[in-house]
């Protein structure tokens, strides 16, 4: 090529939720069974929609007006019916307009972090999730800035690192909440969320809530709202149905902007949002659609309380499992679907490994461990060769921690059974190695 074609920021790019399953399927095509612990798909773990749901969804396919365009920030109904819902929990007041679509959150996060100048930041949480990760230390093409959440205090947020690393980064304009939170399960106290909207007044900064867990929580914790908390601060809330519906492969997403005229740059932040929508036309329209008539129906609400019920059983499984186990720091959690067990300092060495009967897997296992890898990394393969569960390591998360996250989605109650023996042995086997 006569000029560089890529940015510096492209090699922050990187998934490891999903790079982690083109190792497991290599390991799965010479002979070991895969169990998925890698990735937050409630239908990859068994789950069925209900009839009804999907009929709704099957009605709509019979419109014709369904194949055609819709308004580049949304249909307007469906917007008016999520405004509606937002100011329903109070707080902060909006309208359809200050509703845009996306094509899931993935593409709304890509267009917040390009849209921000290349030398402002946003600092998030460690352990990050990937997808904001990536995309904000892309744009900047530097590492992330993040803050601690704190595996010693059930993985709340450390306000002090917080507030100091605002305060001694001028750099950074916004500060990202994502709540309830991927990868740890963590449920942000309402205090918590309170003083990081106080820190975010006092220096001048906008919020960013990734929101899409925000109606899944369980064993009586309850996640407060962007809109509810955040007063005159301008923000973002970022949702979506992924996850609620749960309906991953609709690539449904959407942005509510609070306060967005209190700060002309703010304001103009958004419209650049809205324009940059407009540019691709619109968002997919079929859930759109969908969005009332299935969230709107009286039925859905018992649905979701009923699938919180099973998630709130799972994770109290999980901790039956590992919250006794010596080597690992564990925090049981009360949102989202994830939980991130985080090794003991100094239990993790370079010479531990898992036994694998099948020589051809063993061989590859060690292939990957000959090179300079984080020990949580080459836990997780000799996890994924030896006992065939495919899990993320944390390191992979922004985080300097060791240790690995799960899901909490698994139906088939004998598989999730085996997946989380398997990783508990796997544990213990591991740390004991010499």
């Amino acid at each position: 090529m006569r000029q560089q074609l890529l940015t510096e920021g492209a090699k922050e790019l990187s998934y490891e939720i999903r790079e982690i399953v083109k190792k497991a399927e290599q390991i799965q095509a010479l002979g070991q069974p895969i169990m998925w612990e890698n990735i937050g798909d409630p239908i990859q773990k068994n789950h069925v929609l209900p009839q009804w749901i999907r009929q709704v969804i099957a009605d709509l396919c019979l419109q014709n007006d369904v194949y055609s365009y819709c308004p580049s920030k949304g249909i307007v109904a469906t917007r008016e019916f999520l405004a509606t819902q937002t100011n329903a929990r109070g707080g902060v007041q909006i309208t359809a307009e200050d509703i845009c679509f996306f094509n899931g959150l993935g593409d709304a996060i890509a267009k917040v972090y390009q849209y921000i100048s290349p030398t402002s930041r946003v600092i998030g949480p460690s352990p990050a999730y990937s997808t904001h990760s990536s995309a904000e230390a892309a744009h900047a093409s530097h590492e992330p800035i993040t803050y601690r959440l704190d595996p010693d205090n059930k993985w709340y947020p450390d306000l002090d690192d917080l507030y100091n690393k605002v305060k001694y980064n001028p750099n950074v304009v916004g500060i990202l909440i994502i709540n309830p939170d991927n990868p740890t399960g963590m449920v942000y106290p309402l205090d918590t969320l309170k003083r990081i909207v106080s820190i975010a007044r006092e220096f001048g900064l906008f919020l960013i809530c990734d929101e899409i867990y925000l109606n899944i929580t369980y064993n009586g914790a309850r996640a407060y709202s962007l809109a509810e908390v955040i007063e005159d601060v301008p923000g973002i809330a970022m949702k979506g149905i992924s996850k609620e519906l749960p309906w991953p492969g609709g690539r449904c997403g959407w942005m509510e902007y609070y306060n967005r005229q209190r700060d002309q740059h703010f304001n103009a932040f958004c419209h650049a949002l809205d324009n940059a929508k407009m540019i691709e036309v619109c968002s997919t329209k079929l859930p759109q659609m969908a969005i009332p008539k299935i969230l709107g129906d009286s039925r859905f609400t018992s649905y979701r309380q009923e699938m919180n019920t099973k998630i709130g059983k799972r994770s109290k499984l999980v901790a039956e499992l590992f919250s006794s186990i010596p080597h690992v720091r564990f925090n049981e959690t009360f949102g989202a679907f994830y939980n991130t067990i985080i090794f003991r300092k100094g239990v993790l060495k370079p010479n531990q490994t898992l036994k694998i009967a099948n020589e051809k897997i063993k061989s590859r296992v060690e292939e990957w461990c000959s090179q300079d890898l984080p020990l949580d990394k080459r836990f997780v393969y000799y996890l994924l060769g030896a006992k065939g569960v495919c899990v993320v390591p944390i390191s992979s998360f922004c985080s300097e921690l060791q240790g690995f996250r799960v899901t909490l989605l698994e139906e088939n109650d004998d598989l999730l059974q085996s997946s989380f023996t398997a990783i508990r042995e796997g544990i213990l086997e591991y740390v004991h190695s010499r």
